[in-house]
């Protein structure tokens, strides 16, 4: 009987309860926009009953500045942690001890306009930026692990699904009807102690990831046990024996770690392709499109700009859904693939309505189309692909310390964009996109010449594959190496 495709209730669980932490991710990500105004309301109240007198407007911009990009550093400390938690305690425990931070943060947060401490609120997005950080080796890791090989494309689309359907409910919390008013903003901040809580409720009775049982604890019957209740069948035999395989070949190589992936022709190439394509996310221009949605939403004539924010929000959302659904037949490097072009596509239009909308009032609309198209192509491609496909190049020893390099890639890529896309849109205007378009079309060819295709191989057959063209093996023919993402070396 073929298991490999089968959706089992212990399997949705196990998804479901990690990608509760993908939802958090997200969540923090989108909160802190909405409420800008009434907390710079707050840093200024605050000022003013210490210090007798107004917050400068310097001041007050540092403050502002520290509260979103604070997070970012949290992410980068927490990402480059992954490693130290997931090897000692197991990936599943790893994500339920990182709660911890969440609700601590939660408390902080949702209390800092009643102690009157805007430090208090800085130093939570700190916390729950290191839980994010972690969030983002945890639950591609785990969910990567327990999944099914015929299934692991699509399981692996609910990281980024998670973190989308965290940035649309922040923002519609944010809503100044919802709790983005003075009086409730806290509220909306502490809000993350809902999702931590049932993440701590769900999670131990989720099982722990076999691959960690049998290979890292050397536990078979644990692992076996697990693998029946994941699968739904008492023959997981061929699972089993993908693993020892993958055990034994872990037992050649010595302990991997972050300077041996540089290090070793077996590591260089795959390292290399998660670090380019986490970038390839975060140079995108995403975080530029969101930043600017609003205000060509203004010009556009539409009253509420903020709901046609959160209909980009909702596209966001639906074309990670398109994506879950067509990442197994379609593959992954091909979807990646069309959404840099896709996105490119959509960069020039944007570039070419925003320099002519003042003498064609009507571009406005083109840029609109411009901005959902954007958005939709990256979630068919660079939005869940970077996350999940790092579990697949890597085998279970060096899996680690290769996902703390990607998440401190993605992190570092994400606070440079924050810090200083205002800048370079104040240097460039509309052209800004054009930056953009030329880093899309390099991600582009790199994909295209570099990256191979994971769908439908096993973890074994991945690596077995980079471990041949690291090995300088040079008997193969072209589409062979194609196949193998080494057809340059």
């Amino acid at each position: 009987m073929d298991t490999g495709s089968k959706m089992t209730a212990r399997l949705m669980l196990a998804v479901g309860g990690a990608v509760l932490g993908s939802l958090q991710f997200g969540y923090n990500t989108g909160v802190i926009n909405a409420p800008q105004k009434v907390i710079e309301d707050f840093y200024n109240l605050t000022w003013l009953n210490r210090y007798g007198e107004p917050i400068s407007p310097a001041t007050l911009t540092t403050l502002w500045s520290l509260s979103v990009a604070i997070f970012s550093v949290g992410g980068m400390i927490g990402s480059f942690s992954v490693g130290l938690f997931v090897n000692r305690f197991g990936r599943r425990n790893s994500m339920l001890m990182s709660n911890i931070l969440a609700f601590v943060s939660a408390v902080l947060m949702g209390f800092s306009k009643m102690a009157f401490s805007f430090e208090m609120l800085i130093l939570g997005r700190f916390i729950i930026g290191l839980y994010s950080g972690l969030t983002t080796g945890f639950v591609p890791m785990y969910v990567g692990e327990v999944s099914p090989t015929a299934l692991r494309g699509a399981l692996g689309t609910f990281h980024q699904l998670g973190i989308v359907l965290g940035i649309l409910i922040a923002q519609v919390f944010g809503l100044d009807l919802i709790m983005g008013n003075e009086s409730l903003w806290p509220l909306l901040l502490g809000f993350i102690f809902v999702p931590a809580l049932l993440q701590c409720i769900i999670l131990p009775f989720a099982p722990e990831s076999p691959r960690f049982l049998l290979i890292n604890r050397n536990e078979e019957n644990k692992a076996k046990s697990v693998l029946k209740k994941l699968r739904g069948t008492t023959d997981v035999s061929s699972d089993l024996q993908e693993m020892k395989e993958e055990s034994r070949q872990m037992m050649r190589e010595k302990k991997v770690t972050i300077m041996e992936l540089f290090r070793s022709p077996m590591y260089r190439q795959p390292i290399l392709i998660a670090i380019v394509l986490q970038l390839s996310q975060q140079l995108s221009g995403i975080n530029a499109v969101f930043y600017y949605s609003t205000s060509i939403f203004e010009k556009s004539g539409v009253e509420q700009p903020v709901y046609a924010t959160i209909g980009s929000g909702v596209v966001n959302t639906a074309f990670t859904v398109v994506s879950l659904f067509v990442v197994e037949r379609a593959g992954r490097r091909t979807l990646h693939l069309i959404g840099l072009a896709g996105m490119a596509g959509c960069a020039i239009l944007m570039t070419i309505a925003l320099t002519l909308l003042d003498q064609m009032p009507w571009m406005s609309y083109l840029s609109i189309v411009a901005i959902f198209g954007f958005v939709a192509f990256f979630e068919i491609g660079p939005g869940p692909i970077p996350w999940f496909i790092v579990a697949e190049l890597f085998s279970q020893g060096p899996r680690p310390a290769a996902f703390a390099v990607a998440g401190l890639s993605n992190w570092t890529s994400n606070f440079i964009v924050g810090m200083g896309f205002q800048y370079i849109a104040q240097l460039c205007g509309s052209y800004v996109f054009i930056i953009f378009t030329v880093l899309l079309v390099l991600f582009f060819i790199f994909t295209y010449f570099k990256v191979p295709e994971t769908k439908g191989r096993t973890f074994d057959e991945i690596a077995s594959g980079f471990r041949q063209s690291g090995g300088g093996q040079s008997d193969k023919t072209p589409d062979e190496f194609h196949s193998l993402g080494a057809d340059s070396q």
